[in-house]
This record gives structure tokens, sequence and C-alpha cells, in this order.
């Protein structure tokens, strides 16, 4: 069944989904070939998927669209703003306070969308026919190549989609069809020579432009890592205890960005800059409570606490002392390991050596032992290193001393 799109059509499905919430549609066909998909398989083939092993497991689902289902002719592809009405990268500045990722601080985009595309999709039906199925992000379809074909926008160098008008802040939807609509012209890429979002990466998440490797990025190692973040990162996370918008945040298109109109998606005050000794203290219960609807839940209260100890090592600040070593008795090995790493960094060499004898011998548990092995060899050779600089401070005076007696 055939649809012109250069009448009215066209306006009209633009029109509900307007109605709905959406603040952009556009269509694409599915005639093509499919690029993405080569550059999608040389990612999984490198390992750059990290323990994401869905993806893996998904990726002939995710060559071409029709490898989904063969008979989709036309893609309508749909943007939700969630532009932040703050600058998401102030919080960084402020050690003591968590940084929750703009996109959940309010509550979980996947089941509004989700809803919302239903919608969509019951009155594009019941009005043009043809059959029809709903996608979002949790599916296997590459929804930001899809969307760039579209023309919602391009992919930047940091693989994310960019939006003349929206800037880094589109949630997407799209609906498969066995219609055939006319396709929206694509979104030239306009990043010019920027690479604003690649200089800016904590933890160099980006091999090359347009190339991510998700093992050291922090969204990654946050949310999907499930035990314990490297070494390597730690320091590099910050107040980060959830997600990262450092290459989303310093786009300069976000100039053109607006607040988000839809409510659900506007930030929760209790999570806009959460207090780390608050959160140290989230006992499962609590965890549910305070982020049910959001989209934080589905880590669990362990490995959300686990980054939040991240945190507090990083703070400097030997106030949250008590909070950390308060969880070295926590149920989870992972809590527990991840407050050895944070008084590790909080603690003198004296405090954590005393700390660690009167501790270690009663923990059974193999990665958290190896903690604790771990920051008394990081407190060595703090103190080792301070004692050598001592010592080159004071060679010239002793130098000098040593001629005056001579």
């Amino acid at each position: 069944m055939t649809i012109s799109t250069s009448d009215t059509p066209a306006d009209l499905i633009r029109a509900e989904a307007k109605a709905l919430g959406f603040d952009i549609c556009r269509f694409t066909d599915l005639d093509e070939t499919w690029p993405a998909a080569g550059r999608f398989a040389e990612y999984v083939a490198q390992g750059r998927h990290g323990e994401m092993a869905w993806m893996a497991e998904t990726a002939e689902r995710r060559a071409h669209p029709r490898a989904m289902w063969g008979e989709a002719r036309s893609a309508v592809v749909l943007g939700m703003n969630y532009g932040p009405d703050h600058d998401p990268l102030a919080i960084l500045a402020e050690p003591t306070r968590g940084a929750i990722s703009v996109y959940a601080q309010g509550d979980d985009y996947h089941e509004l969308i989700k809803s919302r595309l239903k919608a969509l999709a019951r009155w594009l039906q019941g009005r043009f026919g043809g059959e029809l199925k709903v996608f979002v992000d949790t599916a296997p379809l590459l929804e930001k190549p899809l969307a760039e074909r579209a023309g919602l926008g391009w992919q930047g160098r940091h693989t994310n989609l960019v939006s003349r008008e929206f800037g880094s802040w589109l949630f997407l939807g799209s609906i498969l069809t066995t219609l055939e609509l006319a396709p929206d012209a694509p979104e030239p890429m306009a990043c010019g020579t920027c690479r604003a979002c690649l200089d800016v990466c904590p933890t160099n998440a980006f091999p090359a432009p347009f190339m991510l490797d998700a093992r050291r990025c922090i969204s990654y190692l946050t949310i999907e890592l499930k035990g314990p973040i490297p070494h390597e990162f730690r320091a590099a996370l910050g107040n980060r205890i959830y997600g990262c918008d450092d290459c989303l945040a310093v786009c300069p298109w976000n100039k053109f960005a607006a607040v988000a109109a839809e409510q659900k998606l506007q930030a929760r005050e209790a999570l806009r800059a959460p207090s780390l000794a608050d959160l140290a203290g989230l006992d499962d219960a609590a965890f549910r409570a305070l982020f049910a609807k959001s989209p934080v839940k589905r880590i669990g209260r362990d490995r959300f606490v686990r980054n939040v100890l991240y945190a507090i090592g990083n703070s400097g600040e030997r106030v949250l002392v008590a909070d950390a070593e308060r969880l070295l008795d926590d149920r989870s090995p992972l809590v527990r390991g991840a407050a050895v790493w944070a008084l590790c960094r909080l603690l003198g060499a004296d405090g954590f050596d005393a700390l660690r004898r009167r501790r270690l011998p009663s923990e059974a548990d193999p990665l958290v032992q190896a903690e604790w092995r771990a920051g008394a060899l990081q407190v060595g050779e703090g103190v080792q290193a301070e004692d050598d600089r001592h010592d080159r401070d004071a060679a010239p005076e002793q130098a000098a001393a040593a001629e005056q007696r001579g």
C-alpha cells in the first residue's frame, strides 16, 4: 500500500505525533543498503562493546531494519526533547554531591516513549492501514543511523545524534511499517572541524573520531559494568555516579536547544545534586523508593552505591570517611571493595594501614581482599614518593652543610 506524503498524510502524521508530545517526526525508506551494519560489526569484532553480550547476540538483526522484520518498507522516526534547564557540567565542581546524567534525572523515558509510540501506531494504522511495529532503544535496531537517515540530525564525532534544533538532547523512537512513505532528506553532518566532544572525554573513550570504545566510557562503566570498575578509570570518574554528559554537554549546537516541554522528563529536585553522604546510606528499600520510575533503578542498589563510593574516594573530603567505613560491613562484596578504595584515597598511609590490619583478617571475599592489598600498595607508593621528594628537597641543604663541615 502506497501513501504519498507530498500532500497531507505527512502533515497529518506529524500533527498527531506533536499532539502526543513528540518534538520532531520524519520519515525514511528502508530500501538501500545499511552502512551502519559494517561499522557495528567492526565495533563488536574488536570487543569495544565490553560486557554487553546482547549486542553480539543480536548483531545479525542489527544489520538492517529489515533483518528484524522483512515486510517493513518505511520508518517513522520520532524524537522527544529532554533538554536540561541547567548546565549539566556545573555539578562536577561540587565534590560532595553526585552527578547523575541528565536523561536519568526524570522519569524513565523507555516507558514514556513506548506508550506514546503505541498510541501513534494505533492512530496511524486506523487512519492509513498497513502493518507496523514500534521500537525504543531496548530493541536491536540501530536507531541513531536510522534517525540520521530520516533527517532528525547527524551522528557527531562522539557517535551520538546531534540536532540543529535540539542539540544533544533527543530521545528516539521508531515505527516500522509496511506503508511506503515518501522519505525525508537526510541531515548532512555539520560539525566542521570541531572536536570538543572528543577532547573533553575524561577517560579517552574515543580511539578515533566516530569510534567509541565502550569499555572506557563512563556511562558504560557506571551503568553496564556489573563488577568493580577498573582501577585505571576510578579517579577519572570524579563525582559521576550514573552516566556521563560531558561529550553531549560541550556540543556547540546546544546553544539552540530548548528546555524539555514534557514534565516527566524534567529533572526531579532530589536528583539534581544529591548528597553523596545521603546516597551512601541507601538500603535496598530506600534505593527503590528514591529511584521509582527512574532508569537508575535498573542497575540495583549495590552497583549504584559502588559508584557513590568511588565518588566519595574522589571527593578529598575526610568528612565522608565515616560513610565509607560503615560500608565495610555491607553484605555486598562489590560495595565493600569500593569502600576500601574510597578509604585508601581519603585516609593517610598510617590510618589506612591500621584499618587494613584490623579489617582484612575478617574479610572472606577474594575481590575485597585484593582491594585491601592494592590499597596498601597505593598508599605505600605514596609514602615512598613523598620520602623521595623530601630527600631531593633536602639534598642541597645537606650538601652545603657537609661542605661547611669540611
